[in-house]
């Protein structure tokens, strides 16, 4: 008990701001219709003097926040689980779940190929790749929790959080007109708003923009891409354990999971939510609960990081970026065409 008290009194301070921050971007976001995530994510790089030094000693918030950071973002990602059901996957029948399949992995295996003829690591194409084939700057989130530790890991989920919430708002505005300049009806519309912007919020906005049955199929798919994550993880995981063990790590003390806890839960309230067994008060508590961990977190980041890192990145990353959302949307564009045809 000794010990827990000694841990909570490290760790409230950090955890407190994080919690206020959460706190002031969700109000913003609900007032002024931005992206929540990128708000968490401005407010706390604005107070990234928290976690410098005071006067030689450590920050007294540091370890909260770097607690926050981490364990509360893999606590948001399990939690997500309770998002979809296997019914709803089911529903849309076996083309759209295809088309889904597809879709990401072709956009993650793009997006590692351009990251390497760029310069860049692996694993920050399938970070940039896998944010805007699955679910935006949760996915971001949860596969920079599944990575391997980087000097740079932090910046990268930065700069990777901030590009797609931006194009994701882009794509919330212009893809509705775009899917009537195609001459789409209601039910392609509708799959290729969920098959192709990144956060589930814009594609809700951008769906229901359109008609309600638009609204409902993007919902659907979208839900469909957001299922993905778990075999996307389970990837990122085992390559974070293969590169690992080619830079010389130990391998004499127990070897880690292939699949991280949270990638298990995640799983598990998948399988549970699916059953209906779970009162709606608790789908609804632990949506509500994912929501506030995945934007303290991100908020969190936000505090850990340096705008001048940012702004280093050069034009490359952001050249990655919108190829890979460009990619995407072309060829989710050709596979309803091939399913109209078929």
């Amino acid at each position: 008990m000794t010990a827990l008290r000694d841990r909570l009194q490290t760790l409230w301070p950090g955890l407190v701001v994080s919690g206020v921050v959460a706190v002031a971007a969700m109000f913003l976001a609900e007032h002024h219709g931005a992206p929540v995530m990128l708000l968490a994510l401005l407010l706390g790089m604005a107070l990234n003097f928290l976690t410098q030094p005071e006067a030689g000693q450590h920050s007294r918030s540091a370890a909260g926040i770097d607690f926050t950071a981490k364990a509360v973002l893999r606590l948001g990602v399990a939690l997500l689980g309770l998002r979809i059901t296997l019914d709803q996957v089911l529903a849309l029948g076996w083309q759209p779940i295809a088309m889904v399949v597809l879709a990401v992995a072709l956009t993650i295996a793009v997006g590692i190929l351009l990251a390497r003829m760029m310069g860049f690591q692996m694993f920050f194409g399938l970070l940039t790749g896998g944010a805007v084939a699955i679910c935006g700057a949760s996915a971001a989130l949860a596969l920079s929790a599944a990575m391997p530790a980087h000097p740079r890991k932090e910046q990268a989920t930065l700069f990777t959080v901030i590009g797609v919430s931006a194009l994701s708002t882009m794509a919330m505005v212009l893809y509705p007109m775009v899917t009537g300049w195609l001459g789409l009806d209601a039910w392609q519309a509708g799959a290729f708003i969920g098959g192709t912007i990144h956060d589930v919020a814009q594609v809700v906005g951008a769906g229901y923009s359109i008609s309600h049955e638009a609204g409902d199929v993007a919902t659907l798919v979208k839900l469909m891409r957001v299922a993905m994550l778990l075999p996307v993880i389970a990837l990122a995981a085992w390559l974070a354990r293969r590169h690992e063990l080619s830079q010389g790590a130990s391998t004499s003390g127990p070897r880690p999971p292939l699949l991280p806890w949270f990638a298990v839960a995640f799983a598990i309230l998948v399988v549970i939510h699916s059953t209906g067994w779970l009162p709606a008060w608790v789908v609804a508590a632990g949506k509500s609960a994912s929501q506030w961990c995945l934007v303290g977190a991100m908020a969190a980041i936000g505090m850990k990081t340096h705008l001048k890192d940012v702004v280093k990145v050069g034009w490359k990353p952001v050249a990655l970026m919108v190829l890979e959302t460009v990619f995407l949307a072309g060829l989710f564009y050709v596979f309803l065409r091939l399913a109209h045809h078929a």
